[in-house]
This record gives C-alpha cells, sequence and structure tokens, in this order.
C-alpha cells in the first residue's frame, strides 16, 4: 500500500511518500521519499499574525506539486496537514480555500492536542524496553509537543507555543518560558529515570551530526558538547564549516536550546532519535483507517 502524508510547518512544508507492507502479523513502513520545501510560514504568522501574499502564492505552487506528484505515485490515500504558523495566522481559513481551490489539495489546520496525538501514532515507545520511562518530545518551528510514557502508556500529553522560529524571531515571553520548563519538572518529577525520545527536523540533524545509528541511546552529555560546538560557529561558519542548509543553520541553535532547556528540567542522561516525525504519524494513521475500510468491506 502506498501512502502520502503533507505536513504543513511553521519552518518548512514536507511531502513525505511511504510504503505499507504486511507480513502475516508484521506491518513495515518504508519511507519512499521525502520533499521538503523551507517556505517558514512561521516568519509572517508569528511576527504579523497573517501569512502574506508572497508566502500564500509560493504555498500554492507547492501544493501543486505535491498533488502532481501524488497523483504520479498511486498513492491510494493522503492527508495535508497544517500547525502552528498556520493556526496562528488569521487569513488561515483563507488560504486553506484557495489552496483546495487552486491545487487540489484539503488542508486539514490542527490543534496543538491532535498534532501530538499524530506524532504519538508512530507508537516508537512499544518498540523500546516497556519497563522504562519515556519523553516524547517533538520541537517544530511554531510549537513543542511532549508525551511522558509509563508501562507502555501515555501519561501526559501537552503542545507548547515554544519553536524554534518563535525563538529566533524573539516571540517567546520569559514568563510562557518559565511555564513551559516548569511544566516540564513538575510532571517528570514520579517517573525518573526517564529516557528520551526525540524527533523533528533539528533533533533528528542533530543526532546525526553526532554520528549515532537509529534508536541506538546517546549520552546527553555528548549531545551538549555538540551543541555547544554549534552555537560557537557563526551562522556563516555553520553553513561553511558544518555542511548546514541555510534554513537550519540558525534555528538548529533555537532548537538545542529548547531540548536542552526539556532534558535538563527531566534530569534525563540519554536520548533516541528514532528519525520519524508528524508526516509519519499521519500514514501510520492513514494505514489504520485503510485497514478500518477492508474489515467494514468485509
Amino acid at each position: 500500500m502506498k501512502f502520502a502524508a503533507i505536513d504543513i510547518g511553521s519552518n518548512a512544508v514536507r511531502l513525505l511518500f511511504c510504503n505499507v507492507y504486511e507480513n502475516g502479523n508484521k506491518t513495515t513502513f518504508k519511507k519512499a521519499e521525502l520533499i521538503r520545501i523551507p517556505l517558514r510560514l512561521g516568519e509572517d504568522s508569528f511576527l504579523h499574525k497573517k501569512i502574506s501574499e508572497k508566502k500564500i502564492e509560493k504555498l500554492i505552487i507547492a501544493m501543486k506539486a505535491f498533488k502532481n506528484l501524488i497523483d504520479v505515485y498511486d498513492a491510494i490515500d493522503y492527508r495535508a496537514c497544517a500547525t502552528s504558523a498556520m493556526r496562528d495566522a488569521d487569513n488561515r481559513y483563507e488560504i486553506a480555500e484557495r489552496v483546495k481551490k487552486e491545487a487540489g489539495i484539503k488542508i486539514e489546520i490542527i490543534d496543538g492536542k491532535t498534532e501530538a496525538d499524530i506524532i504519538y501514532a508512530n507508537r516508537i515507545e512499544e518498540h523500546l524496553d516497556k519497563s522504562n520511562n519515556y519523553l516524547y518530545i517533538d520541537i517544530g518551528g511554531g510549537s513543542t509537543e511532549i508525551t511522558l510514557f509509563s508501562k507502555n502508556k501515555a501519561v501526559v500529553s501537552q503542545s507548547f507555543n515554544v519553536g524554534t522560529v518563535r525563538m529566533l524571531h524573539n516571540q517567546i515571553d520569559k514568563e510562557y518560558w518559565n511555564y513551559f520548563k516548569g511544566w516540564v519538572k513538575e510532571v517528570t518529577g514520579d517517573y525518573k529515570p526517564l529516557i528520551a525520545i526525540g524527533s523533528g527536523g533539528n533533533i533528528n540533524k542533530l543526532f546525526k551530526m553526532t554520528g549515532k545509528k537509529n534508536n541506538k541511546p546517546l549520552a546527553v552529555v555528548k549531545l551538549k558538547s555538540l551543541c555547544e560546538l554549534i552555537e560557537s560557529y557563526t551562522y556563516e561558519e555553520r553553513i561553511q564549516e558544518l555542511g548546514l542548509n541555510p534554513d537550519r543553520a540558525d534555528v538548529i541553535v533555537p532548537a538545542s536550546k529548547i531540548l536542552m532547556s526539556i532534558l535538563k528540567k527531566a534530569e534525563i542522561e540519554k536520548i533516541i532519535v528514532p528519525q520519524v516525525g508528524l508526516s509519519d504519524g499521519i500514514v501510520h494513521q492513514l494505514y489504520e483507517k485503510q485497514k478500518e475500510k477492508l474489515v467494514a468491506k468485509g
């Protein structure tokens, strides 16, 4: 089965193609292709509460291209979800209507809880040691989703307006930042020791830069050293010497600050980064929906 997922984020828009294979009781999700376009809708939305005509036009062009690719790929189903930047934009419904009319893509503007639920649909914790407690951290351009797992069950899940693009443009006030850190400390207090599960483009990039393999725990002390090294470089040096893309070289620093603050407050010493995110969760939900349809048909 072939599925497509569109993630319209605050920093970039992504199109994921995924093949799902069933073999008895085992289901395998294999990424076929991931296309990422750094539109950075959050710059308009967080600073001006409205997405500009220029960026709307670029979004429509991207969605037209995505629709053509989905048709060529023969995906049996797709879903397009817009997150924090679109949530905060006063002209969000107008944009969604234009995209539907001009590109043929229906956009769902999802709230923070739905975003956390979709990320949770990846069920990463099911493949890990069930005797451990885990803190699932997804850091995006506009928001951060955190879910606490204990005994293979989600204990609490919360979305915060703390993201890399917001922080880059000083859109997170001190009071909210302190509330965010305080919440992490409070909810994790009774679940020590904790292991972090990280997702989102910047966390994935940080993990790749350490050279660790997927699902292999990374010591937080090693991650901290990398974050400090990256921050010591200028924006230009991050591009030229570290090989980061221009749209990654600036937001990776606030991403590091957000991540390290969470890990410190939760007293976490190890992190696992399975290289999944919102688009992967969308595919998991599309597959479950398809299974339900087949069962209903008998």
